[in-house]
């Protein structure tokens, strides 16, 4: 046989069997004594392929499990990404985002800088992020997250939200007036909304706005409403959440919810040289003055709570108070609330629970940085009030809505200050990321589900307190106050504490809640199929009020 020729298929067989072993091993492994020894392989019996073991049915169902948990996640239909028209309304970009980038003189970025920023979410490269140019030592907070992917729950991209009000609408306007507001209260204490004439001007100006979507009363705002979220419960009882105010049992230790704050009228940027140089990205020209440990019982207090807080830490802190009531606070469909012999830990025990409100703020943050960055990339309150000074000042023609103008909180900011800039908490000002939508409130929507979907929103919360002025002591509460109405109020208080601060709109943290309770619910979706035991699935009260069961 010429070795360059194609063997036929005679030529083929006539090797094969020569050599018996290699044709058993080429035909499928079997052997010479399995092929009876007869001449010609007569009497050929097939070896039967051996069953899996245990590892590889185990090793297969895994895969199953993460492969229907993909699909799953594929098949969502894909959303659309409204967004409102100010980026491509403005040709000096007024109405967008700039901070950290270099501005001009009166406070406007530079074109070109700001199309180079908008150039690196279209090419998506490192080296056109790097190219992004920024007019002072602050950068750009961890744009590239927005690209981040992740293997559980869903895509970040694929949540979507509303478009975010316009600059030159009245929705926006009425937002900045009660953002000045909570500015011009924030010294107040909480117990004193009642009967404080600062608190009874805010609510009035509030109610009389054209287009102001907070909490109301009877068609207007009041003392008991002002400056909350509006969320189911909220409203009963104090204004901060008991999980902000009671003893933490951690580990072998137990912390006092005492926390460092700032001195009254410790106010930042007012003037006009000291905002521009912190819309360049400049470094602080100011420090706080540091006061405290009080418990929160202001709304400075609150804003610097949410100042130095990290990512999931309300949330974490309200897990192990919940974990403390034992047995009795668990959720209705928890299943170890009906088995007798054991108790839950790595499945739905503290180890369950305290991993799942971790890893859902950091999925509940790429989602919050996608629409930030690549989709609304909405200006802060400290820009907007610098436009409001400078129609004020310089007659400049920009679209502020007259309800801010005609705004009774406004004289008082122009009295106190000289200027109609907003007065911030934080000496920094502002974070070098977008506005729309809120971290902190995208975080407590997603940690604050998670919590819900473990425990029963009925259980009334034993020995319920309150701060007094001062924040010096925590005073009974005579009320009934129920884990689900204390765990949306604490979302509440954690982004909207950020509005305090001058940071956020309203809007960025209604919109940010809706967002964060969304990932949860599709990350405990994915969860619901890993655990072995009996369990109807986790059921929790939305922020909407409707009820539902994952």
């Amino acid at each position: 046989m010429n070795p360059d020729s194609p063997a036929t298929p005679l030529q083929r067989r006539s090797f094969l069997s020569t050599m018996p072993a290699l044709g058993a091993i080429l035909a499928g492994g079997v052997t010479v004594a399995e092929a009876g020894g007869a001449a010609g392989g007569k009497g050929v019996r097939r070896r039967r392929p051996a069953p899996p073991s245990a590892a590889e049915v185990r090793r297969t169902h895994a895969y199953n499990k993460r492969l229907a948990a993909a699909i799953q996640q594929r098949n969502v239909p894909l959303p659309a990404h409204p967004v409102n028209p100010d980026e491509t309304l403005y040709p000096n970009f007024i109405g967008s985002f700039s901070k950290a980038l270099p501005h001009n003189s009166v406070g406007e970025v530079d074109g070109n800088a700001y199309r180079l920023y908008q150039q690196a979410f279209v090419a998506k490269t490192q080296a056109a992020f790097n190219a992004i140019p920024i007019g002072g030592v602050a950068r750009l907070a961890n744009p590239q997250a927005s690209l981040a992917f992740s293997i559980e729950g869903g895509d970040s991209h694929h949540f979507t939200m509303p478009a975010a009000p316009a600059l030159a609408s009245a929705w926006t306007a009425g937002e900045m007036v009660e953002v000045y507001w909570r500015a011009w209260t924030r010294d107040v204490p909480f117990t004193d909304y009642g009967t404080s004439p600062a608190i009874a001007a805010a609510a009035a100006d509030l109610s009389g706005l054209p287009d102001f979507r907070g909490p109301k009363d009877g068609g207007a705002v009041t003392p008991g409403t002002i400056f909350r979220g509006g969320l189911p419960g909220e409203e009963t009882g104090p204004f901060v959440s008991q999980f902000l105010w009671k003893d933490i049992p951690f580990g072998a230790m137990t912390i006092t919810q005492r926390y460092r704050t700032t001195a009254e009228n410790d106010n930042h940027a007012t003037t006009f040289a000291h905002w521009l140089h912190l819309q360049n990205g400049g470094a602080p020209l100011t420090s706080a003055t540091p006061d405290g440990p009080f418990y929160i019982a202001s709304g400075r207090d609150l804003a610097e709570y949410v100042h130095y807080d990290f990512s999931y830490q309300a949330f974490l802190n309200a897990a192990l108070i919940l974990l403390s009531y034992g047995g009795a606070a668990l959720d209705e469909n928890h299943p170890y609330r009906s088995i007798s012999n054991q108790g839950g830990f790595v499945t739905f025990g503290a180890a369950h629970l305290l991993d799942l409100v971790a890893r859902v703020a950091n999925e509940a943050l790429k989602a919050a940085w996608y629409q930030k960055w690549l989709v609304h990339r909405r200006l802060r309150p400290e820009a907007y009030a610098g436009l409001v000074h400078r129609v004020i000042e310089d007659n400049a023609a920009y679209p502020v809505h007259e309800s801010v103008l005609d705004s009774a909180v406004l004289p008082l900011i122009q009295g106190a200050y000289g200027t109609s800039l907003l007065p911030l908490a934080y000496p920094e000002g502002c974070p070098t990321h977008p506005a729309y939508p809120g971290g902190h409130a995208t975080i407590s929507g997603a940690c604050v589900t998670v919590l819900k979907a473990f425990f029963k929103e009925s259980f009334e919360i034993p020995a319920p307190v309150q701060a007094d002025a001062l924040g010096d002591q925590l005073l009974a509460y005579p009320g009934a106050l129920t884990v689900g109405g204390e765990l949306n109020k604490l979302a509440s208080n954690v982004g909207y504490g950020r509005d305090t601060a001058g940071v956020h709109w309203r809007s960025d943290e209604s919109t940010a809640l809706a967002l964060g309770e969304e990932v949860a619910i599709r990350l405990l979706r994915d969860h619901k199929t890993l655990t072995h035991e009996s369990f109807a699935g986790f059921s929790l009260t939305k922020f909407d009020g409707t009820t539902i069961t994952i």
